[in-house]
């Protein structure tokens, strides 16, 4: 994800009820997220949906990274050895 340009990429609430189209385009386009910002305070965030898959993925990796250097370090651990023969076994290779 490209970094958030504030000239381009914060627009009051107002401004994107007047001109839907035009900013989800921009977000299309760039690739950056929208923030949509109320009383001069961030209220949303309008991300293209490719992107927010993409960001969904990353942490559902990254949780499941941290589950296993959690396990590593508790020593929930087989060797590779185990189970190359355990699935030799099951698998008769």
């Amino acid at each position: 994800m490209s970094p958030l340009r504030p000239t381009t990429d914060v627009r009051p609430v107002t401004e994107f009820r007047a001109n839907t189209s035009a900013v989800i385009e921009q977000m299309h386009s760039t690739k950056r997220p929208v923030i949509l910002t109320q009383h001069g305070r961030s209220a949303a965030v309008l991300l293209d949906p490719e992107v927010y898959e993409g960001l969904i993925d990353e942490i559902e990796l990254l949780r499941d990274l941290a589950i296993s250097e959690a396990q590593i370090a508790s020593g929930q651990v087989i060797a590779h050895e185990k189970v190359a023969r355990r699935m030799r076994e099951k698998y008769s290779l």
